[in-house]
């Protein structure tokens, strides 16, 4: 921090490591028959590690629970959501807004794969055309009222990220990792990012944490003892939970029914909101 510093970070220019930014200056109003609760993103500090599924998880325990959900799947040039649920159709519109699409159980997505022609092609677009995507997903879908929306971030810290945490009004997040400590690592900056930001960081989820031994319950850690608690008492990040390799979750979620998934598995998210 400068001698000079005014604490005025918006408008200060320098490459300090103590900047904090106003990110309130930055919302934009949602789309006027808007009502939503609480507004929760999921983020990772690199790919792989189980984001989406956590998302979808998330959405299904409320959904479960009674609540009206819905999921904006800001993985623009990543999408999958979509998929989990088993939803290939094409997004709606009419002179309101755009209509998001409905899983078998009610939960509303709006994805960028329900508006293209082939759900295959890929995305090749800019940062900013990208980040503009991403706030019209906020600004111009009808999601009424719900009590949760669950915003699915593409990982890192890059632009669609950057655009969500000024843009949404988030609550908080969830930050999704995996054991290895590269990983760790790399969650370590998602953390650091949303203190800057002064977005509460939720709570921690460990995916691929072990896998059960069939024969004797054994919990093995196949990718190495992860570091999650370390994590979270250094940042005070009061909530963890480390999930298990679970082969029928990846499988449901290619076959587009993540919403039949076990209630025992739905157990685990129960202590993060």
């Amino acid at each position: 921090m400068s001698e000079n510093c005014n604490h005025n970070c918006n408008d200060c220019k320098a490459n300090c490591g103590d900047r904090k930014v106003d990110r309130t200056a930055f919302l934009v109003q949602p789309h006027e028959t808007t009502k939503i609760g609480k507004i929760i993103g999921v983020v990772s500090g690199k790919g792989g590690v189980g984001k989406s599924m956590v998302t979808s998880m998330l959405a299904v325990a409320m959904s479960r629970k009674g609540y009206r959900v819905g999921i904006l799947d800001a993985d623009i040039t990543g999408p999958s959501i979509p998929m989990a649920f088993g939803i290939h159709d094409k997004a709606a519109g009419n002179e309101l807004g755009i209509v998001p699409a409905r899983t078998q159980n009610g939960i509303k997505i709006m994805s960028v794969n329900l508006l293209l022609e082939n759900e295959g092609d890929p995305v090749i677009w800019r940062g900013p055309v990208i980040a503009g995507v991403v706030k019209q997903f906020w600004t111009d879908v009808l999601w009424e009222e719900l009590d949760y929306l669950f915003v699915d971030m593409p990982p890192g810290t890059g632009d669609v990220p950057l655009t969500v945490f000024q843009s949404i009004p988030l609550d908080g997040i969830m930050i999704v990792t995996s054991p290895q400590e590269l990983v760790s690592m790399v969650v370590e900056k998602a953390v650091r990012m949303a203190e800057k930001m002064q977005i509460p960081v939720m709570g921690l989820v460990e995916n691929m944490s072990y896998v059960l031994c069939p024969d004797c319950g054994k919990k093995i850690s196949v990718f190495g003892e992860g570091h999650i608690e370390e994590i979270a008492e250094k940042h005070g990040i009061e909530k963890t939970v480390t999930l298990p390799i679970n082969p029928n979750v990846a499988r449901l979620c290619d076959l587009g029914e993540i919403e039949t998934v076990e209630h025992e598995f739905l157990k685990e998210f129960d202590t993060l909101l």
